[in-house]
């Protein structure tokens, strides 16, 4: 498949450009034209470095765009706009890769094709379970409910995104700046004052002897830093490339002092707002488990669903199918039973999920205010060592006269 940039005019002057995929430049045009442009310039998109950089900056759809994508839709829907109206009004108010994406949606849901058939292409920005949950509410003759509840998923995991991310960016700054501090002042700044210590000719101090050994170390062994970096990425990787290997990389990280309990946390925030959605807008429970599995970010929890699945098919309800899982609480099973018993498991799943939510917040809260602190010690540890080792030599030289 070849790509091209098009500009063009639609049916209203306005200018429309973009990127399209096809095999020959003729079936490029035949496909533009079916979208009801008039072809003002194509040309094949050279593959320079640059130019793939940049589509596939431009190829990107956020979060926060699919987020407004999905509530003007809803909103559209359910006030009874048809659903072609609506993704033409919204698709003249977007920019970039999402215009595209709207644009051939639109063309395929005027051919006749169904919403959730026609999102399928673009399954990597819409993902499983969004698309699941249209085909459902187009099948159960609910979209409008379906799509408002989706808007407001998204919007929820936005916001919880925002605030993981939010409360981590100080505390990694700080962390990352005093890396590239003290690699400045091992690499550049200290291999000078050794030169300089060289010629006092006095016995130097111990936290000096020990600073000048890390630095002879550091400046001679610079270039290793970044390859050994490198090659733990690299090495991380290729494990992190079959499913043995991804299991072990994410058991370890679930295992990591206080970091591990919050990222089983999110986790469970996540599993658990999904798999509530997808049952309140009609999935069924045993494809809604194996949707859920397929999207997990987590092995273990992958791992977890995809047994409980099998479990559920077999007969068993799906507490009892989580609670031989120790990666989901026990408060997880015994919720799931309570929602089974009252028939309303949706509900009860959104409820666990806004309480794994809550105490996700307040466990990064109660990172991020540990680690400020324990930053600003280490800091003036390090800062302290380095003053005393430097100062020392200079001191005791002078008190020699």
């Amino acid at each position: 498949m070849q790509k091209f940039n098009f500009r063009a005019k639609d049916w209203n002057g306005k200018n429309v450009r973009g990127v399209v995929e096809a095999e020959t430049e003729k079936i490029a045009l035949g496909m533009l034209k079916q979208r009801k442009l008039v072809i003002l310039a194509l040309s094949s998109v050279k593959k320079t470095l640059l130019s793939q950089t940049k589509l596939f900056l431009l190829r990107r759809v956020s979060l926060g765009q699919l987020v407004g994508f999905t509530r003007q839709l809803a909103t559209m829907v359910a006030a009874g706009l048809p659903l072609t109206e609506a993704l033409d009004l919204i698709k003249q108010q977007s920019k970039g890769r999402l215009e595209e994406i709207i644009g051939e949606i639109l063309n395929k849901v005027e051919g006749g094709e169904a919403l959730g058939k026609a999102m399928e292409k673009e399954r990597k920005v819409f993902g499983d379970v969004y698309i699941a949950s249209i085909n459902a509410g187009e099948q159960g003759g609910v979209l409008e409910k379906v799509l408002l509840r989706l808007a407001d998923n998204l919007e929820k995991k936005k916001e919880f995104t925002g605030k993981v991310t939010g409360a981590m960016i100080y505390p990694v700054i700080i962390i990352v700046g005093m890396i590239l501090v003290v690699f400045i002042m091992m690499v550049f700044v200290m291999p000078k004052m050794i030169s300089l210590y060289g010629e006092f000719g006095t016995e130097m101090p111990m936290p000096t002897v020990i600073l000048l050994t890390v630095v002879k170390f550091t400046s001679k062994n610079a270039v290793l830093f970044p390859v050994i970096a490198v090659s733990i990425f690299v090495a991380l990787m290729t494990v992190g490339k079959s499913k043995a290997g991804k299991m072990k990389i994410d058991e370890a990280k679930l295992k990591i002092p206080i970091v591990g309990n919050l990222l089983m946390v999110i986790s469970l925030t996540e599993v658990t707002r999904t798999l509530g959605i997808l049952l309140g807008t009609g999935v069924p429970l045993l494809n809604a488990l194996k949707i859920v599995s397929e999207a997990s970010g987590n092995e273990v929890f992958r791992a977890g669903l995809t047994r409980a699945a099998e479990n559920v098919e077999k007969g068993l309800p799906l507490s009892e199918a989580l609670s031989e899982n120790p990666a989901f609480p026990a408060i997880v099973s015994q919720m799931i039973g309570t929602g089974e018993k009252t028939g309303k498991l949706d509900e009860i799943l959104n409820n666990v999920s806004r309480y794994f939510e809550t105490e996700s917040e307040q466990k990064v809260k109660a990172l991020t205010s540990a680690i400020e602190p324990l930053i600003m010690i280490l800091l003036g540890l390090g800062v302290g060592f380095l003053v005393i080792a430097i100062i020392m030599p200079i001191y005791n030289l002078t008190s020699q006269f």
